[in-house]
């Protein structure tokens, strides 16, 4: 019986100890960077619109909206046309800031409100470690190549619509009960 007793609960340890091995490789992997390769998400149907004063300009966008894909990004990317990027989707408005490790080319990174206007346009130079933040909190940041924000005019204040940009009330602007 002592033996029996054994064997179920060596085996139950076995199988406890394969479990929290499995999870501690899923909860740790990121998309594709540790190797050294860009990782690539799919590329959005939708186009990202910016309503500029100048009209409107299209871009093709990545949508990076889980953690491993926003800690990654555009990690080891060596170029990127003028009318693609990045988008990164958080779940709530908050303090975010950003850096460029691995990063070889330079970005522009714009930090959206939770209504889709653009807080902030930073500059992200190539392997900078320093972090990036707009000193209020957004929701949103669309990483472009540099300089693109500023050929296409979009500056502060301008509206970017895309259907993952939805306006989503912080706690502080949600509507009180009486």
């Amino acid at each position: 019986m002592t033996t029996m007793r054994w064997s179920m609960s060596g085996k139950a340890v076995s199988v406890c100890a394969a479990m929290l091995i499995a999870l501690f490789f899923l909860f740790t992997q990121q998309p594709s960077t540790a190797d050294g390769r860009a990782m690539a998400l799919p590329v959005d149907p939708v186009s990202l619109v910016a309503a500029t004063a100048n009209g409107e300009r299209l871009f093709t966008v990545e949508v990076a909206d889980e953690p491993g894909e926003r800690a990654a990004g555009l990690m080891f990317r060596e170029a990127m046309p003028d009318d693609r990027g990045m988008l990164f989707v958080f779940e709530e408005t908050r303090q975010l800031a950003f850096w460029m490790k691995n990063t070889p080319m330079p970005l522009d990174l714009l930090f959206i409100g939770p209504d889709g206007k653009v807080k902030a346009i930073l500059p992200g130079e190539p392997y900078s470690e320093v972090a990036i933040s707009p000193g209020e909190p957004v929701r949103y940041v669309l990483e472009l190549k540099a300089g693109t924000a500023a050929k296409q005019g979009i500056s502060n204040g301008v509206l970017i619509k895309h259907p993952r940009i939805v306006d989503v009330p912080t706690p502080s602007e949600a509507p009180t009960q009486n």
